[in-house]
């Protein structure tokens, strides 16, 4: 059988699937389990216990889990209220002040997230009802947090960049180093347009007090326990010192003694950490092994290899290829999360855009990047929904998505960036010694 039959039955058994309405974790797995039978034969099954199992016992897949653990542990810790208190102390000169500093508390717990709708959520139940009792316009306080959430996969550590690691196998700890330089310039980039709109019209966002710099310096109190867990999470990957799985231990057990030094972790909370971070971890799981099961197949067939040669044998070129793909990650993110979309689309395009003679790390902040659009782009950017959830009644979805889109197009302008300047993404990881 050809690459390319191939190819059309296993696409058109996932959209089958997909459309009845199977979820997208059972709908790569049955396209996997049904291709390989009708492939490769029966006995060929065996293969994907074997790629699951062998996946599966790999040490990476507990980063994850860590990062996601320690995530939940602080958002019982209260160092979101901190920071947004600090932020706004030390941004409150600026038009929209109260804006920005929703802007860069979103920077500053991304740094400890990893999770996009966690930073979006934790922020927004701070910062919306503040920016609304003080007047600001509701599209621009749902736009800024939306959009500021979005810095939670791209700010390490990152959920959405293990993904990417686990499923490329390019190495996390290099991800998470490259994330850094992007996810503070977009930061300011947002910060920076945010200022300038409430410059240039200031019934969007009403000045507010003015703050002594003993004031500014006292609410910095409130934040060494975030500056000294980052410090070691991402300081000890940097230096080498660490692994990603090792850094993400140190970074739940510093989470947890954190939460227990402020006094703010009950044993409920603590008990609906480990549930919550179980149930996420189980269904990232299920996503990587049906990604990987179908990453088998593809290969079995040679279809990324096939691709490869049709789009080189077709003049297309790598640069229109790499925006073809990017675009297409920005459609997903309007129907799917970010997760689904990267076992979706990786397993073909990844292995294509690498021998085309793209950078693996590179791709993965360029593909972070496009998950983040996608996160605030309707119709089912999941953010959306995620702040709707928290906001206060007078806060229309209407108002979210109108206030987001802004934020969206510049996050594009982001993209383009990184894509133009590789060096701002790849320098930091150049003189790391990650592993």
């Amino acid at each position: 059988m050809t690459w390319y039959f191939a190819a059309i039955l296993l696409f058109s058994m996932l959209l089958l699937f997909l459309c009845v309405g199977v979820p997208i974790a059972f709908s790569l797995g049955l396209t996997s389990a049904v291709g390989t039978v009708l492939l490769l034969g029966p006995d060929a099954l065996i293969q994907l216990a074997n790629t699951a199992f062998g996946q599966g016992s790999n040490n990476l897949f507990i980063v994850a889990p860590l990062f996601i653990f320690m995530a939940a542990l602080l958002s019982y810790s209260g160092v979101a209220q901190q920071a947004f208190e600090a932020a706004y102390r030390w941004l409150n000169r600026l038009p929209g002040a109260l804006a920005s500093s929703s802007i860069l508390a979103c920077t500053v717990f991304a740094s400890i997230s990893g999770s996009s709708p966690a930073t979006a959520a934790t922020i927004g139940r701070i910062a919306m009802p503040e920016m609304l009792r003080h007047g600001y316009n509701k599209r621009m306080a749902a736009g800024v947090v939306a959009a500021g959430g979005t810095l939670g996969i791209l700010i390490p550590p990152s959920v959405v960049m293990i993904i990417f690691g686990i499923i490329t196998e390019t190495s996390i700890g290099l991800l998470f180093i490259a994330g850094i330089l992007p996810g503070l310039l977009i930061s300011s980039l947002m910060i920076l347009c945010t200022s300038t709109a409430a410059y240039i019209r200031p019934g969007l966002a009403p000045a507010g007090p003015e703050f002594t710099w003993g004031e500014r310096f006292s609410s910095l109190k409130g934040l060494w326990g975030i500056i000294l867990l980052f410090l070691l999470v991402i300081g000890s990957i940097y230096l080498g010192i660490a692994t990603p799985a090792e850094s993400a231990a140190i970074g739940a057990g510093g989470a947890l003694l954190l939460a227990l030094a402020l006094r703010r972790l009950t044993w409920p909370q603590f008990i609906e950490a480990l549930s919550s971070s179980a149930q996420t971890t189980a269904m990232l799981m299920f996503l990587i092994f049906s990604g990987f099961s179908l990453s088998f197949v593809i290969s079995a067939f040679g279809i990324g290899q096939g691709l490869t040669g049709v789009l080189l044998t077709a003049g297309i070129g790598p640069w229109l290829v790499l925006i073809g793909y990017l675009v297409l990650l920005i459609l997903l993110g309007t129907v799917v999360d970010p997760a689904s979309m990267m076992v979706i689309t990786l397993p073909i395009m990844f292995p294509v855009l690498v021998e085309m003679g793209f950078e693996p790390i590179w791709l993965g902040v360029l593909t972070t990047i496009a998950a983040e659009i996608g996160m605030i782009t309707p119709p089912v950017g999941l953010n959306l929904f995620v702040l709707k959830g928290v906001s206060p009644e007078e806060v229309s979805m209407t108002d979210i998505i109108v206030g987001s889109l802004p934020y969206a197009l510049l996050l594009v302008v982001g993209l383009i960036i990184m894509m133009v300047f590789p060096e701002i993404v790849l320098w930091l990881p150049s003189l790391s010694s990650a592993r």
